[in-house]
């Protein structure tokens, strides 16, 4: 239930089209220099971040991941790691220090993922982000005939994307590794022959028509291609996925500046898990004192919305943002909403997800995807797997209020750009959890034990 690349959305218009600087000028100018610069090549690296970001004057482009690219990219992070502890920390003041860390810090989770990890040779979904085409076809940034020119640009570098994925991962992967890729990247080759060509048939240009279907055949062709590929590769498929206690380590380390023994988190995880399955134990006594355990969360997994998840889903989003504003639990900074959609194919792997355009986006809406069953499942498989009325209200709780969509509408207002355009995963998914039992603290739905099993 990560956000599928998120940011806010509405943002009202700020300093010629850009977030705000945390600058206060003076000493801050060389470093704002710097920030600029560094934004402009990661998004100059990474085209498909700028065009989520707003930035959309590198649409279409896709990142180069051939080896000389990924080296390059490695260098330069590497670089502006070193020009940045440069910066006079007295200077900067106590934001600008703090700034400073942050782009640091992001710098080492770059790093970490790229060649401690080595994703581009391991995790096929590393890549996965990168090729989702849906911000063309969905997010009404532009009139259709410009999404659909960039849209086919974006068509035009898929087969050379795909033959660089090829060459850069290492087999034999995780079962689960190919798995998840199949449903992507299989998936995203459907959604270009069966989705796409129907949202833009509209524009009436026969000669973009013309390159269109062009390019579009070539991306369905190499998605296809790229999809058997890893269907081969089921063959010599293992089940060692697991990073490893040093790597594990390094990950918090590195991408969120957490040094806290691994002893100790485990520990700590389990006194959760104690105390969340003594609360559940509570809740099930309370609405069925003679079942067990599994039987009461089967009862209430057992009653799904009957209008189905979408529906039930924006019924939901009016309930849980009425109580927040009536118990004033956090500061909402606009009036902006987030729409509900079915996911497309391609994301089936990921349950429920926001997309919330980025910090240079405006007027936006922000859309909270929730995936169907695969109607290859048989059908107890397609109802086991639709969420019940009360665990799909903590998703919602999770995704939208007062979830991912109002974090973001706050680092969308963010005064520092590297806060508007990266945001922590630690954080943004421990406020998302956070925020589930706070709402059931604050007295959501007046301690109606389904709820608090939903909760839990």
């Amino acid at each position: 239930m990560e956000p599928g690349r998120p940011a806010g959305a509405a943002v009202p218009e700020r300093d010629g089209g850009r977030p705000a600087s945390s600058a206060a000028g003076g000493s801050r100018t060389g470093w704002d220099a710097f920030v600029d610069d560094f934004l402009t090549a990661t998004f100059a690296a990474h085209p498909d971040l700028a065009t989520w970001a707003g930035r959309h004057e590198l649409d279409g482009r896709l990142p180069d991941w051939s080896s000389v690219g990924l080296a390059s990219d490695a260098a330069r992070l590497r670089g502006t790691a070193t020009r940045a502890r440069a910066f006079d920390g007295e200077r900067l003041g106590t934001a600008g220090r703090f700034e400073r860390d942050y782009l640091l810090a992001r710098i080492d989770h770059d790093l970490f993922w790229l060649e401690s990890a080595r994703s581009p040779s391991t995790n096929p979904t590393w890549y996965a982000n990168a090729l989702d085409p849906n911000v063309y076809v969905t997010r009404p940034y532009a009139p259709l005939a410009e999404r659909l020119r960039a849209y086919t640009a974006y068509a035009r570098a898929v087969p050379e994307a795909t033959r660089q994925i090829r060459a850069n991962l290492a087999e034999p992967l995780p079962h689960t590794f190919i798995e998840v890729a199949r449903t992507a990247f299989g998936g995203m080759a459907a959604y270009y022959e069966d989705d796409v060509p129907g949202v833009f048939g509209a524009v009436p240009d026969a000669r973009l028509q013309a390159e269109f279907r062009e390019a579009n055949a070539g991306a369905a062709a190499a998605m296809r291609e790229l999809d058997a590929w890893f269907a081969n590769g089921e063959r010599s498929a293992t089940d060692h996925f697991a990073l490893g206690p040093e790597l594990f380590a390094g990950m918090l380390r590195d991408t969120e500046r957490v040094d806290v023994p691994l002893e100790e988190l485990e520990r700590v995880g389990r006194e959760e898990l104690r105390r969340n399955l003594a609360a559940l134990a509570q809740a099930c006594a309370a609405l069925d004192p003679a079942s067990s355990m599994e039987a009461c969360v089967a009862r209430v997994q057992a009653r799904k919305p009957l209008d189905g998840p979408v529906v039930e889903a924006r019924r939901q989003l009016d309930l849980l943002e009425r109580f927040v504003r009536e118990q004033e639990l956090v500061t909402i900074p606009g009036d902006e909403r987030a729409l509900v959609a079915e996911s497309p194919p391609y994301m089936r792997w990921n349950a429920a997800y926001i997309d919330i355009p980025g910090p240079y986006e405006r007027g936006l809406p922000a859309v909270y995807y929730i995936a169907p069953p695969d109607p290859a499942w048989s059908p107890a498989e397609r109802e086991a797997y639709l969420p019940g009325w009360a665990d799909l209200l903590f998703v919602s709780l999770h995704e939208v209020w007062p979830g991912h969509f109002l974090q973001f509408l706050h680092s969308n207002r963010s005064r520092s750009r590297l806060g508007g355009v990266f945001v922590g995963y630690a954080f943004a998914e421990g406020w998302a959890h956070y925020a589930e039992e706070m709402m059931w603290e604050a007295g959501f739905n007046a301690g109606d034990p389904e709820t608090r099993i939903g909760q839990l």
